[in-house]
């Protein structure tokens, strides 16, 4: 059997590497930067939210907290006229990036953990890199990928985004395979 202990060179190169192709990703590349739309007239969404004191949270609009509500013909009516929406709102401020960079490598790190610890289990000392990349691939893929597929079928995310971070996905899990293969335990 093979010991996480083993695994920490991979642990650590993987989740350095998923997290340099993430900042590639997001400042470098292209494909993300459709992944929002401008408000036609935000100035007049500004002023029409401000006055509300939103704290960060999620609300919908219209708000409905169960089934029952969605039997009331005026609930009905908002749903129907529109607009419909999930809106998430973040602290005021110019977006600061140093707490935001130091929890998406913990994410990474613990996802490779994770990814370490089912591949220590299934896999034997000296296993072929073929075996290794499939497994941690796999496993990289699910862990990085699939999360996000719920939001677009219950909360409206766009296709488009979810397709874009599943391909993204497919970078970090070749990336993470590829690391534990290279140095799995003879």
């Amino acid at each position: 059997m093979v010991t996480i202990g083993a695994l920490w060179i991979p642990i650590l190169l993987s989740a350095i590497a998923v997290w340099v192709a993430s900042a590639v990703m997001w400042t470098v590349m292209p494909h993300h930067r459709s992944d929002w739309g401008k408000l036609p007239d935000e100035d007049a969404a500004r002023r029409a939210l401000t006055p509300q004191r939103l704290v960060p949270g999620q609300y919908s609009i219209p708000y409905a907290v169960s089934h029952k509500d969605l039997q009331d013909p005026e609930t009905t009516r908002k749903f129907e006229e529109g607009p419909v929406g999930i809106l998430t709102v973040v602290p005021s401020g110019v977006p600061t990036m140093g707490s935001k960079i130091i929890l998406s490598v913990v994410f990474y790190f613990v996802i490779t953990i994770v990814v370490a610890y089912l591949a220590s289990r299934t896999l034997d000392p000296g296993a072929e890199y073929l075996a290794v990349f499939r497994v941690t691939g796999t496993v990289a893929w699910l862990a990085y990928g699939t999360a996000t597929v719920p939001d677009a079928i219950w909360f409206g995310r766009p296709w488009s985004g979810i397709a874009k971070g599943l391909g993204d996905a497919l970078v970090f899990s070749l990336l993470t395979a590829g690391f534990f293969g290279w140095l799995w335990p003879a």
